[in-house]
C-alpha cells in the first residue's frame, strides 16, 4: 500500500521501479520540473531531449502513465500547493511563479487536479483532507521569475 503523501505520478515512478527509466524521459522530467515557470512546449522539450515530438509524446506518455501536458499540470500545481501552503504570495503571484500564464487556467487546473479552488485550500479546506502532490525534489527545484517572490520562497523553503 502506497502513503497517501505519494503523488500519481510518484506511485507510477515507485510501481515500474524495476523497470529503467528511459534516459530521455528522466531528462524531459527533469527538465520539466527545472523549467515549470517558463512557457513549456512538447517541441522545446523535445528539441532538448534530442528526440522527436512524436516520440517524445508517446513515450512519456507510456512511461509516466500521464500525457505530456498533464504532467506539466500537475508539475506547476505541486508548486502551487507548497506556496499555498506556506506563503502569503497572492494567489495571482503563485500562478504565475509556477508557470501558468493565466490567473484563470490556474483556477481551472487547480481545481480539476484537488477538487478545490486555490482559495478554498489556502483557506484549510485543502489541509483537512490533504493529498499534497509535493515531493521534496518538487521543493528543490523551485524557480521564481521575480525577485522578491523567490527571496519570501527561499525563506519559506528553508
Amino acid at each position: 500500500m502506497m502513503p497517501p503523501r505519494l503523488d500519481r505520478l510518484t506511485q507510477v515512478a515507485l510501481r515500474n521501479r524495476n523497470h529503467a527509466e528511459p534516459v530521455e524521459i528522466w531528462k524531459a522530467r527533469n527538465f520539466i520540473h527545472e523549467h515549470s515557470d517558463e512557457e513549456l512546449s512538447l517541441t522545446k522539450v523535445a528539441k532538448f531531449v534530442n528526440i522527436s515530438r512524436n516520440h517524445l509524446s508517446d513515450k512519456f506518455k507510456e512511461v509516466t502513465g500521464v500525457n505530456f501536458v498533464d504532467y506539466i499540470a500537475r508539475t506547476r500545481t505541486e508548486k502551487a500547493h507548497e506556496l499555498l501552503d506556506n506563503s502569503n504570495l497572492r494567489i495571482s503571484e503563485i500562478a504565475f511563479a509556477v508557470g501558468f500564464q493565466s490567473l484563470s487556467q490556474f483556477n481551472r487546473v487547480f481545481k480539476k487536479l484537488t477538487g478545490k479552488s486555490p482559495s478554498a485550500y489556502r483557506d484549510g479546506a485543502g489541509k483537512a483532507h490533504q493529498t499534497s502532490l509535493i515531493t521534496n525534489s518538487s521543493k528543490a527545484r523551485l524557480k521564481i521569475f521575480s525577485v522578491k517572490m523567490r527571496s519570501q520562497v527561499r525563506q519559506l523553503l528553508r
